[in-house]
């Protein structure tokens, strides 16, 4: 592997991390905000978040995407995840709303600067999609178990010295070539309208599918960090699986383990998690087409996909 490419993979790394950390503490902030004041409408608070950090993303991923410097969107959210932490610390009753709204925003760009650097520096390389996007199913994971201000003020600091390692390296990329630079394909016609709406469509099944499956096990701490972990090695070995197997025989594969597994939603923990596992898997699949299919605004691709996963969390909660 030549230095182009390390350096390739070593930046995609560095991003994996950094999703961990961040979506880690986020939830953090939220959990935390539970104890001091012992709040009675915590899933309001819990709304607001996510109305902020995945609803918001079609539209800070067009900001992403029209960003000459896109370093800068990274160091914004790290910021606003500072002063969520900040606000978190005063134990103040604005620090309800505050937090979340801080968190929220904080996540939404950082997502979307994630989604959009991963194609700048990978191509659509669907290992480095899925090695990016599933970091952060076990950093909410490890939060939800281990909540605490020292792991909150631990996750800030890692977040602070990766970002900063990140735009060092980038800096000392500049004026070379990146790997795969997409073109803009500006002329979006009803036949890409539709299969976009067709993905976004299986997205909202995934989401549905997936919470079907960890809500049905029984959970304490060792069960929801395995939970986590499953969710990630299924959307890392997606991106494997699919360039081995190829794209059509991997999602065929994989959906018929999921079905399977969803018919037999009271059996044994291990068939959730096989379910679990195996519908994770198609997620850098989807992301790989929606870039394809939006070349040039790849920030929108992930953010519209994410916005996407709410409805299917709504209708497994309702």
């Amino acid at each position: 592997m030549d230095g182009r490419a390390l350096l390739k993979w070593e930046m995609v790394g560095i991003g994996a991390l950094l999703h961990f950390l961040v979506d880690g503490l986020c939830l953090c902030c939220l959990y935390l905000l539970v104890s001091p004041f012992n709040l009675q409408d915590f899933l309001g608070v819990f709304i607001l978040y996510n109305v902020l950090a995945f609803l918001t993303q079609p539209i800070t991923g067009l900001w992403a995407d029209r960003m000459k410097d896109k370093h800068w969107m990274l160091l914004m959210s790290v910021v606003l995840l500072a002063l969520a932490v900040l606000a978190m610390s005063f134990h103040s009753s604005f620090s309800c709303y505050l937090v979340p709204v801080l968190a929220g925003m904080g996540n939404s760009l950082f997502h979307v600067w994630g989604g959009k650097q991963v194609v700048l520096r990978a191509g659509n390389d669907m290992r480095a999609l899925g090695l990016f996007v599933s970091t952060g199913a076990f950093g909410l994971a490890v939060s939800m178990v281990y909540s605490s201000m020292s792991l909150l003020y631990a996750f800030l600091l890692a977040i602070s010295m990766l970002a900063v390692w990140y735009v060092k390296l980038e800096i000392r990329d500049e004026g070379l070539e990146i790997t795969g630079r997409p073109t803009p394909n500006p002329s979006q016609g009803e036949g890409k309208v539709f299969l976009l709406f067709l993905i976004i469509v299986f997205v909202v099944f995934r989401s549905f599918m997936g919470e079907s499956f960890s809500s049905t096990i029984v959970k304490n701490d060792m069960i929801v960090l395995l939970i986590g972990l499953t969710a990630m090695l299924g959307k890392m070995a997606g991106g494997w699986l699919a360039c081995r197997l190829g794209v059509v025989w991997m999602m065929a594969a994989v959906l018929t383990v999921a079905l399977l597994c969803l018919l037999c939603r009271s059996s044994e923990m291990y068939v959730m998690l096989t379910g679990l596992f195996a519908i994770n898997c198609t997620m850098p699949v989807t992301l790989y087409w929606a870039n394809n299919l939006l070349k040039g605004r790849e920030g929108l691709a992930f953010g519209i996909l994410a916005a996407a996963l709410i409805p299917g969390y709504l209708l497994t909660t309702l």
